[in-house]
């Protein structure tokens, strides 16, 4: 490989290192997603971790491997979800002290959790808005007081700990063709496909990114990590604005594809995952699954492990899920329907306009005080993407002027 590494990654020791601490999760193979791809689809199961994500792996390989006067010293890290807690976890086991730093706007939820995991070693400090003020901050700390700061992906030995993911996928399914892997930093990808390559040079490693994020994406196009302006961060554990400089290399060496998915597909899959399968993955974690519609021909009769990476999905973000995947499939639809000036036209619009199986799910007038004849807020909910066509028609031959607002990006986010 053209990456430039002076250590070379020993993901068999990080193994041995991360026993007693991380658990080993299932690989399970999942009947009715191998039958709708005609392949024999597993799912390595990160959700289940005790922290209910990968990154606990890094975190431990990494500040296990430091020399004693570094752990005197303590760790500092700066995040908003699940490396925080990687850390956390990591400093109550080492029995050493560790500074948190995390946005002020991050949800109480997941500062409780990370509490939890850290204990009486942790300190956690919320400031900023933004990550990167956040981690501004974060390493300001570090160097003000002699401490090691954690990385959350642009490390050997944090990449290391990742792909022990990657040694257990190989243990329990040698026979493996395909590798979907979740992006972010990269770390996971660099770590899993850097050891499957190694045993399997004919196998292939599928990189998934968000829409809305797509970092990875636009590193590999243009040759170099670049900073990304404003990002989607609805998947949050997925939503970077910049990858690292050594995971950039060894994704790029290493990965077959890079796939943009939809957030709205995202999200589906999050619905059908915990209404089929009973498994409740956070955004980031459904993103392999994802991705399986977009390569469909080139998998069938082939043997693929798509990485579910994790599972903190906080429900109050359900209803938020829901309706993207609505939006997505073409089944909620919103308008700013203006009634005719004649009495009973709402009635009519409910009667006549709505379809048999259609829904009004929101209802409001934009002008207060001019009801019954002015503009409304109206959104459908379909029983089948095919209503639409039928839905409008009716709408122009009764007369309703309409604005198709999930066809205007602006104003849908200015009113919906």
């Amino acid at each position: 490989m053209s990456v430039e590494k002076e250590v070379v990654l020993d993901f068999l020791a990080a193994a041995e290192r991360l026993k007693g601490t991380v658990k080993r999760t299932p690989l399970e193979y999942n009947a009715g997603l191998s039958k709708t791809y005609q392949a024999n689809i597993y799912l390595k199961r990160e959700d289940l971790q005790l922290v209910r994500s990968y990154k606990l792996r890094g975190a431990y390989n990494m500040i296990s491997t430091l020399e004693p006067e570094q752990m005197a010293q303590g760790v500092v890290c700066a995040s908003a979800g699940n490396h925080a807690q990687g850390v956390a976890h990591s400093c109550k086991k080492l029995n050493i002290k560790g500074v948190i730093f995390m946005p002020e706007i991050t949800p109480r939820q997941k500062v409780k959790q990370t509490e939890m995991f850290g204990g009486d070693h942790i300190e956690i400090i919320l400031v900023g808005d933004t990550f990167d003020d956040c981690l501004k901050e974060a390493l300001e700390y570090t160097a003000a007081n002699g401490m090691t700061f954690i990385p959350p992906f642009d490390n050997t030995k944090v990449i290391e700990g990742q792909g022990t993911v990657g040694v257990e996928i190989f243990e329990d399914l040698p026979e493996l063709d395909v590798v979907i892997m979740p992006i972010g930093g990269g770390g996971l990808a660099s770590g899993v496909g850097s050891y499957l390559r190694n045993l399997k040079p004919g196998i292939q490693l599928i990189g998934v990114e968000p829409e809305g994020a797509p970092s990875m994406k636009h590193a590999l196009n243009t040759g170099a990590p670049v900073l990304l302006g404003d990002i989607d961060r609805f998947v949050d554990g997925a939503a970077v604005k910049r990858v690292g400089n050594l995971t950039f290399e060894y994704c790029r060496e290493l990965l077959n594809q890079m796939l943009l998915i939809p957030e709205g597909k995202i999200c589906t899959t999050i619905l059908k995952l915990y209404n089929e399968d009973a498994i409740v993955v956070e955004p980031a974690g459904a993103l392999a699954v994802a991705s399986l519609d977009q390569i469909k021909t080139q998998i069938i009769g082939k043997t693929v492990v798509c990485i579910v990476s994790g599972g903190n999905n906080d429900i109050e973000r359900m209803q938020e899920i829901k309706e993207k995947s609505l939006l997505f499939e073409g089944l909620k639809h919103y308008f700013i329907v203006r009634f005719p000036q004649r009495p009973g036209a709402l009635k009519l619009f409910v009667n006549n306009v709505l379809g048999p199986h259609d829904d009004i799910t929101r209802f409001e007038f934009i002008k207060k005080t001019n009801r019954e004849n002015g503009p409304a807020l109206v959104g459908i909910e379909l029983a089948k993407p095919t209503d639409y066509d039928a839905l409008l028609q009716r709408m122009k031959e009764f007369k309703f002027e309409i604005i198709e607002l999930n066809n205007d990006q602006t104003l849908f986010e200015y009113l919906v």
